[in-house]
């Protein structure tokens, strides 16, 4: 997203709200702070990212288009737009995603390799993230058949630096995705976004090789809030380097070894997951008050914490309704006081 304080979560709740983008674009400065009408981007800005994103060679896909990704657009919510640069026929295939340690062991990385191979010949796209390690592995062993590298940073920024004779491959014959803007640099706080495209484009997530505190853990969590299956490769308990990736396996991740286990656990007619609860879709509920009143934003600010809570909670806590809860959390956010997240959390700003 291009504009302050506005994710993919305030995105669609002011559409939801105003009927239209224009009209939320409108009223955007008057619900936020003084100046964040001066950090929408201006026209001619916009015109600009288009024109350059074109030369590059790339395009954008936006979520009410049929050519945007089915599974993605499923998301609670989808990310609004997406930066795509090579073959997006490989959104057609079905998608397992493969991630684990960027210092992976030789095993791990051969694990990876096989794996990405064979799903790869039995049709399968792979998605991953082109860090180094067990990424770089399966987008490599599945160039032939179709792959899909998610950026953190804009789509030209090829992160690691060592991974551009593989970048140049994937955009021949797989598919770059980014979320970011072109030109931009990604830091630590756009990787979470990132592994969010990278599970909910798939049907599943295999896991090899994370340790305790890793960022592939984030994706095991990312995956179960979208509803897909978490699969992880068993290593052994004296290995610090999949600890993460164990502890999966104890909590009720699928147990995977090779491609075929990926497929079976894939096809089961009815498969069973780890829990987690199903979000709920504020985005179908109606609000279009313009105006709340003063004691119903107080509420709503006085029961946030930096603990994210569901909206159905916070609805509960500050006795207002969910719909009208989840609109005042868009100006609270708006005023850089909340934050909400996919899944239908908020807390207060950090």
């Amino acid at each position: 997203m291009r504009t302050p304080r506005v994710g993919p979560v305030t995105f669609f709740r002011l559409l939801n709200r105003f009927g239209s983008a224009t009209a939320a674009l409108d009223a955007l400065p008057s619900l936020g702070s003084k100046d964040l009408g001066q950090h929408i981007p201006r026209r001619e800005e916009i015109e600009r990212e288009w024109e350059e994103t074109h030369r590059f060679g790339a395009t954008f896909l936006f979520a009410h288009q049929l050519t945007f990704p089915v599974l993605l657009k499923q998301n609670d919510p989808p990310p609004p737009v997406l930066t795509v640069c090579g073959r997006t026929q490989v959104f057609e295939k079905r998608c397992v995603a493969i991630v684990g340690a960027r210092q992976a062991s030789a095993v791990g990385r051969k694990i990876a390799r096989e794996m990405a191979a064979d799903l790869s010949k039995q049709g399968y796209a792979i998605a991953s993230g082109l860090a180094r390690g067990v990424d770089g592995e399966a987008h490599a062993a599945s160039l032939e058949g179709g792959t899909i590298a998610v950026l953190g940073g804009g789509i030209d920024h090829i992160y690691p630096p060592q991974h551009k004779r593989l970048y140049e491959a994937i955009r021949e014959s797989g598919v770059l995705v980014s979320e970011s803007p072109l030109f931009y640099r990604a830091t630590a706080k756009d990787f979470p976004r990132r592994n969010r495209i990278i599970t909910g484009l798939s049907e599943g997530v295999v896991i090899i090789e994370a340790a305790e505190r890793s960022g592939s853990l984030i994706s095991a969590r990312t995956a179960l809030e979208q509803n897909r299956d978490v699969m992880s490769v068993p290593a052994s308990p004296l290995e610090p380097r999949a600890a993460g990736s164990n502890r999966l396996l104890k909590e009720g991740a699928i147990l995977v070894r090779h491609a075929d286990d990926v497929i079976e656990a894939l096809d089961r007619p009815i498969s069973p997951r780890m829990s987690a609860p199903d979000p709920p879709n504020y985005e179908a509920e109606t609000d279009r008050d313009d105006e709340f009143p003063r004691s119903q934003i107080e509420a709503v600010k006085e029961v946030l914490s930096l603990t994210p809570a569901t909206i159905d909670e916070i609805a509960r806590a500050a006795n207002i309704g969910p719909a009208r809860c989840a609109s005042v959390l868009v100006e609270l956010e708006l005023l850089g006081i909340a934050r909400t997240y996919a899944g239908g959390l908020a807390s207060l700003a950090v």
